[in-house]
């Protein structure tokens, strides 16, 4: 039995190194990626993130734009929350009792949530813009879809995760489904679905950021202006800003949030309803005019050419463009791999110092003049790495190297190493010391400590964060693609601007494809974690 356990953990020490190699030596050729005059762009952009534009002018179109991205970032949530709140409610199956109408709605619910969550907010954002034209609410219904996907299935685990012993009593007593749900699951579960909410507020503003690439504004928005011009003073100006945004919601996250719920919930109602005034007063949206006849005319005739897949002209018709798709599909596959690979990697190597328990000398036992500073500048780079979202790493690293898979990647790996070190370092924070103690008492070193005492503790979910991670990068990698990073992205933009309906079709199927592809692989890997 012993030796069989030994053989699995080999396996799973093996199989990231070989991912690592694969993705590595697929990726092309890493000694032509930097393009000429890519190191001098480097150093201009390093140069100009110490001297950023202070000017009056640009610091308050950074307000303007902070607010505009806040804005978006709360609408859309606030809306995502009474989508995900009705859908997870029914995806949960927890209304009906008989097993046929329970598998009907878990079915059914479950899957409209997977397929609102599979596909990237820009994606819907852009389907929007070009189905009905230019609006706030073309920013708003992609964040409230994309997220009232994912919110809509945590949703619905919280409520099945309730305890069963109150609910039981409730209907011993005669109550309704309704009545159960409303005095028995709700005051079990709201408070998990609220801290979950809040969390997911800093990723609404990271997607509100990239917003700008349809055309909205925001502090993407500017980014992406001054990038156009080359004023790379301003553009660290916004990064400034939007890292500043981040830290701000971290910190209510971690203190506010958790000793003071009424006051957090109640600025929280306040944020929504000031957001949905500004979106009606100063953006002047119409929500009839975006619902009128017109506009959706244009949208049913949008989707009528989508899936007029059998047509004369269609992409589904021509061998050379699905044997094009084929190799973008791969691409984009290799694209996710190297970014899960680099991230990991990048992540493993900082991820002890980065845990305040080995800052502060007790995981290791030992404690180092430098090890604070350390801890400090890491977790620093936690959030500026994570506070920057993919899109905007992209634009960024494409001044400095060729398009392609290599520079989708690295965007891609830039992102997730401060999410997943966030993660990680927290892990090992959490972890029970007992053990260690233990080993430091038979005399381990530091070096045994970490490997007999830390590792196999956190290794089970640090592989659960770095799957649940390459499941969301595989969505993100059509994003990337925008900006010329290769992949189904770059094709699904040149495919929207020419106006080539079926290829957009087809690469957006080969797209859920993978989705769907990285979800089960992921779903089997758990599970032969969870045994070993």
């Amino acid at each position: 039995m012993k030796d069989k356990k030994l053989f699995k953990k080999i396996i799973f020490l093996i199989i990231p190194a070989a991912v690592l190699i694969f993705s590595l030596i697929g990726a092309g050729n890493w000694r032509e990626v930097v393009h000429s005059g890519g190191v001098h762009t480097l150093k201009e952009i390093l140069k100009a993130g110490v001297y950023p534009d202070l000017s009056k002018e640009v610091l308050t179109l950074a307000v303007i734009s902070t607010v505009k991205t806040i804005v978006y970032a709360v609408s859309g949530l606030s809306l995502a929350l009474f989508i995900a709140f009705i859908l997870g409610t029914l995806a949960s199956g927890i209304l009906v009792d008989t097993r046929f109408y329970k598998f009907f709605s878990i079915g059914v619910f479950r899957s409209l949530l997977s397929c609102m969550r599979a596909i990237h907010e820009l994606i819907w954002a852009w389907f929007f813009v070009a189905a009905i034209g230019l609006s706030p609410f073309s920013a708003i219904l992609a964040i409230a879809i994309s997220y009232g996907g994912t919110l809509g299935r945590i949703f619905s685990d919280i409520l099945n995760d309730v305890p069963k012993k109150p609910l039981e009593a409730l209907k011993t007593n005669g109550a309704s489904n309704m009545q159960v749900f409303i005095y028995g699951y709700l005051p079990a579960a709201v408070p998990n679905m609220i801290s979950y909410t809040m969390y997911r507020l800093e990723c609404a503003v990271r997607s509100s950021t990239i917003m700008s690439f349809v055309g909205l504004g925001g502090l993407g928005y500017q980014i992406h202006l001054s990038l156009n011009d080359l004023e790379y003073n301003e553009v660290w100006t916004y990064i400034y800003f939007l890292v500043g945004l981040v830290i701000l919601i971290e910190v209510w996250s971690h203190t506010i949030r958790g000793k003071f719920s009424r006051v957090s919930n109640g600025l929280f109602l306040a944020m929504v309803i000031g957001s949905w005034y500004f979106i009606f007063v100063f953006e002047g949206a119409d929500l009839g005019n975006f619902f009128s006849s017109k506009n959706i005319f244009y949208g049913k005739r949008f989707l009528g050419k989508l899936m007029n897949i059998f047509g004369e002209d269609s992409a589904f018709r021509d061998p050379e463009v699905l044997k094009n798709t084929i190799y973008l599909t791969w691409d984009t596959l290799k694209m996710s791999l190297l970014a899960i690979s680099l991230s990991t990697l990048s992540m493993g190597i900082v991820v002890i110092p980065a845990a305040r328990n080995a800052a502060n000398g007790e995981l290791t036992l030992k404690k180092r003049w430098y090890s604070k500073i350390l801890f400090l500048f890491i977790r620093g780079a936690y959030i500026f790495s994570r506070a920057i979202p993919e899109l905007i790493w992209a634009t960024l690293i494409v001044f400095i190297l060729k398009p392609g898979i290599i520079t989708g990647a690295l965007a891609l790996a830039l992102h997730n190493f401060g999410i997943l070190g966030k993660l990680c370092s927290e892990v090992i924070e959490d972890m029970d010391l007992k053990p260690i103690r233990n080993l430091s008492s038979s005399g381990a070193g530091t070096g045994q400590l970490l490997i007999y005492g830390v590792f196999p503790a956190v290794m089970p979910k640090f592989i659960t964060y770095i799957l649940y991670r390459w499941e969301v990068i595989i969505r993100t990698t059509i994003v990337v693609g925008f900006v010329g990073a290769g992949g189904l992205g770059q094709q699904f933009k040149l495919s929207m601007s020419f106006f080539r309906y079926t290829v957009i079709t087809l690469l957006l199927l080969c797209y859920l494809f993978l989705v769907v592809l990285a979800d089960l692989i992921c779903i089997y890997l758990r599970d032969r974690v969870s045994r070993i």
